[in-house]
């Protein structure tokens, strides 16, 4: 197989067949992407990954005319070359085989055993390349009593237990389980996946082995209720949920001023003191009820009612610059227009617009993540389906007539 087109970043020496589609694994593959690898991602002829028809809103052509690509889909296949592989298909499985001869990672997020059936599971797939690291992605995992089980973020989310931490008291107006507002288990999932198979890369530099990874989107939910986890394991107390209330540190909560909402993100004794400062209510801090975080958690209930009174005699913006002054952490709850009008993160240049061949442009969020001597480049857009296919089987060794043929029979 010839050399991929030269990338830039920390990764720019990695390939990646990723053979997966909805978001987990995709999130993945796109942090593998950001940081310069070559990532191909094998996707159904004819429909590709499940995502792309997962709209409105889809991106409109120059034109203003929509296209057949989901905003879904654009958020999580920056910096990928598609190719379309029937992998039920012989042929097919035999082109994603030469695949991974030359890759260095694989991931795919299929049933548990669905790939088993094709010849390429992690088994079959070591065997012609035993340097390859190998992460399957699924619900519940390789083994144990769910294992057959599909599952959607959302399911994770409510059976792990996030659900019940989160949205208003049931006795609030309002109150009962929300999610969160993007799929948090997937990206997750997807930033555990990115750092299994480094770590696996890593390793491999020195031992020259590959790995089989196994991760499970229900282990990623109960491995990241975190602090709320080991409350419940330390005290046997149940946690609830308790809407925008922080369970350990106090105050942390929604305060409405005169004309507006304002995050107060009290974290430590010392800030307590400024706050009390700023508001004009110095006492407070002395108060033997709130002097310290552990007598603000147990008091919340007296404290709340006089924040909350004194935060009305101010507007938001008002509040806010005192507050920053003083250096106690608060914050606007901004819509996401807004998020991308902050001058931190214009000045950040999170979001870009890179080219497009039906759009022009295409509008992406960026990585975070910033190098000083591997910078990060953001050139290649989520690609079209199939946009790749013969550049990538041209470089498998394929020539027009074959790949001519290939086509003409459905199988890529």
């Amino acid at each position: 197989m010839t050399e991929a087109p030269k990338r830039q970043g920390p990764l720019a020496h990695v390939r990646v067949l990723d053979l997966s589609r909805i978001m987990a694994a995709p999130w993945a593959t796109q942090i593998l992407a950001d940081l310069g690898a070559d990532v191909i991602k094998v996707e159904r002829p004819g429909a590709g990954d499940d995502t792309r028809s997962w709209g409105p809103p889809f991106l409109k052509d120059q034109d203003g005319q929509p296209t057949r690509e989901a905003g879904y889909f654009l958020s999580v296949n920056r910096g990928k070359r598609s190719v379309t592989v029937d992998m039920a298909k012989p042929e097919g499985q035999a082109i994603i085989r030469e695949l991974a001869k030359s890759a260095d990672i694989v991931l795919e997020n299929f049933k548990a055993g669905a790939l088993a059936k094709y010849g390429l599971d992690a088994a079959s797939l070591r065997a012609v390349n035993p340097r390859l690291i190998y992460c399957s992605v699924t619900g519940f995992g390789q083994d144990g009593p769910r294992a057959d089980q599909a599952a959607y973020d959302f399911a994770i989310q409510a059976m792990g237990g996030l659900m019940s931490v989160t949205g208003e008291r049931d006795d609030m107006p309002g109150g009962g389980p929300q999610k969160v507002g993007v799929p948090i288990v997937d990206l997750m999932t997807g930033m555990y996946a990115a750092v299994s198979v480094l770590a696996a890369l890593a390793r491999r530099a020195e031992s020259g082995e590959g790995e089989t990874i196994d991760l499970a989107m229900l282990d990623v939910q109960s491995a990241f209720l975190a602090n709320q986890a080991m409350n419940w394991l330390v005290s046997g107390r149940t946690p609830k949920r308790g809407g925008n209330r922080h369970p350990n540190i106090q105050p942390q909560d929604v305060f409405a001023c005169a004309d507006g909402h304002l995050v107060l993100a009290v974290g430590n004794d010392g800030q307590f003191v400024k706050l009390c400062e700023a508001l004009g209510r110095p006492e407070w801090a002395t108060d033997a009820r709130f002097a310290k975080n552990p007598d603000r958690v147990r008091n919340n209930a007296e404290l709340t009612p006089l924040l909350t009174a004194r935060f009305a005699d101010f507007t938001r913006a008002e509040l806010a610059a005192k507050l920053d002054a003083a250096g106690v952490p608060c914050a606007p709850i901004n819509e996401i227009p807004q998020v991308f009008e902050d001058p931190q993160i214009q000045h950040r240049q999170m979001l870009r617009h890179l080219p497009h061949p039906l759009a022009g442009t295409v509008p992406q969020v960026v990585s975070p993540m910033r190098f000083a001597t591997n910078p990060l480049a953001f050139e290649r857009p989520p690609p079209l389906l199939g946009q790749h296919t013969a550049e990538i089987l041209e470089e498998l060794g394929l020539d027009a007539a074959r790949r001519q043929d290939l086509q003409s029979r459905g199988i890529v």
